[in-house]
């Protein structure tokens, strides 16, 4: 990811749940501005122990940005984590 940045919302999913390679998929978050962003395609998805909790992070695009948000197992809630800009400038 170019041009990053860390942020600390929590936000709105809409998500399928199935089975297979990709058991949970994003299809779409809500922002606390009330922005909606149409993931286009997920990139990693991986686990992470936080303590005695899981929290789920998944890499994802909406062909302009990536993002990276949190699924917290324990909590049932979600954060929006990452921002980056696709087209920044190295």
């Amino acid at each position: 990811m170019n041009d990053e940045t860390f942020l600390n919302e929590q936000i709105e999913v809409i998500a399928v749940f199935g089975h297979g390679h990709h058991p949970a998929r994003v299809i779409r978050f809500k922002r606390p501005n009330g922005r909606e962003v149409e993931v286009q395609e997920l990139g990693l998805r991986h686990p992470v122990n936080q303590g005695t909790k899981t929290v789920h992070m998944f890499d994802v695009t909406d062909g302009g940005a990536d993002y990276r948000i949190e699924f917290d197992s324990e909590r049932l809630t979600w954060r929006l984590t990452m921002e980056a800009d696709h087209y920044a400038q190295d």
